[in-house]
């Protein structure tokens, strides 16, 4: 291209570049407001996520001290910046009012002439990378404040809450601000931390006290017969209520330890309980306290369990780890949950826990890793060292 410096050069807009033929070259001149333009970026986008920015579905997300991340509706992306070292000029669309200083330039006799002008050399352009959402924040902030007994019973509504517990709670709205995931995301984090949203704030429950809900649940159903494969919904969250729980968490009770099994006519549905779910929740009751003996430990999760459940130590893969001193094994909590979502944090973690790691063991705690284009085998490459005697013999990791 041929640079021509014009004072008042014949105006063409972008258009003129775009329908430039191959071999084929054209004049530009700098434009009378070229300068550094430092608010226009030039962002590389997959021509997939053109119709969430055309229909404007996208949204940046983050604080002042954190990296920005750009969302779509259902996924997350690091904004990154890529130098060049060839020249990219920048060159607006035809505007008289701006690229124009004599309007005969762009409507006299001269516009046969080729002539685009460059408002800006751009140094580079920045890229999206899909990144796993950064959901550690999300349990952070609503574990501030979980909802208590206390607050059930003291507080019949937002007005009557002291000032300094309506700070620590947050709306979805606050979510959104706060936290660097995409909408779906963010309501997916939610139900994985089984939080419930009460009077427009999203909460955590206390432990305890959904604890005391399930033992209300299941006391009434020994009392009223009720089958915990078919317990009805209306029945039970009455009953609840009646014993003093709010509706919200009443409901809020079978969605954490139920699944729906069939859809009433009326309206109301029919729940069961989820085996492992309640018995993962009783084994980490006796748990709380610290290390048990294996065989005191199964002889108390049995007693725990409702009637017609059957623990079973595989369920607590995940959540329970097994040593051996002697000739006694011992088991104490270690649950997948309470690990941060980044790779280079959860591995650290695991391996201050265990120095080695033998397969069987490190897996339960590394699937729920997401780390968009690397599988969990490129995870275990990239953060372990990998061990095995022989051919037979069980993989060992330790740390790299």
């Amino acid at each position: 291209m041929e640079i021509m410096e014009q004072a008042h050069p014949v105006c063409r807009g972008a258009g003129a570049v775009l329908n430039l033929q191959p071999s084929s070259s054209i004049s530009i001149a700098y434009h009378t407001h070229f300068g550094p333009h430092d608010d226009l970026i030039l962002l590389e986008v997959d021509e997939k996520l053109l119709p969430d920015f055309f229909h404007q579905r996208v949204s940046l997300r983050g604080e002042r001290s954190e990296d920005a991340v750009l969302c779509t509706q259902s996924k997350t992306y690091s904004i990154k910046f890529v130098g060049t070292s060839n020249s990219v000029f920048l060159i607006p669309p035809p505007d008289n009012s701006i690229l124009c200083e004599n309007s005969e330039d762009c409507n006299g006799k001269d516009n046969h002439k080729a002539i685009v002008s460059v408002i800006k050399v751009a140094p580079g352009n920045m890229e999206l990378v899909e990144v796993a959402p950064r959901l550690d924040k999300l349990k952070l902030l609503l574990s501030e404040d979980p909802y208590s007994s206390r607050e059930a019973s003291e507080f019949e509504d937002l007005e009557e809450m002291d000032k300094s517990i309506t700070k620590r709670m947050y709306s979805w709205d606050d979510l959104v601000d706060e936290v660097q995931a995409s909408d779906n995301e963010l309501r997916s984090g939610l139900q994985a931390i089984s939080a419930v949203e009460i009077d427009g704030y999203w909460r955590i429950v206390d432990e305890k006290y959904m604890s005391t809900i399930l033992i209300m649940l299941l006391h009434n159903s020994v009392l009223n017969d009720w089958s915990l494969d078919a317990l009805n919904e209306d029945e039970v969250v009455s009953m609840l209520v009646s014993d003093g729980f709010p509706l919200k968490l009443s409901h809020h009770c079978l969605h954490v330890f139920g699944s729906k099994v069939e859809e009433g006519a009326g309206g109301s549905c029919l729940w069961r309980l989820d085996e492992r779910r309640v018995c993962v929740h009783f084994a980490r009751e006796i748990l709380v306290e610290g290390k048990r003996k294996m065989d005191n430990f199964m002889e108390e999760w049995k007693q725990k369990v409702p009637k017609g459940m059957h623990p079973d130590f595989e369920m607590l893969e995940g959540e329970v780890l097994k040593e051996k001193f002697g000739v006694e094994s011992w088991v104490h909590a270690f649950s997948v949950s309470s690990l941060p979502s980044t790779p280079a944090e959860r591995f650290s973690i695991l391996f201050r826990e265990r120095p080695k790691w033998e397969q069987k063991d490190l897996l339960p705690y590394i699937r729920d890793l997401n780390v968009p284009g690397l599988s969990l085998e490129g995870l275990l490459l990239k953060y372990t060292r990998r061990t095995q005697p022989t051919l037979d013999a069980e993989p060992v990791f330790s740390a790299r």
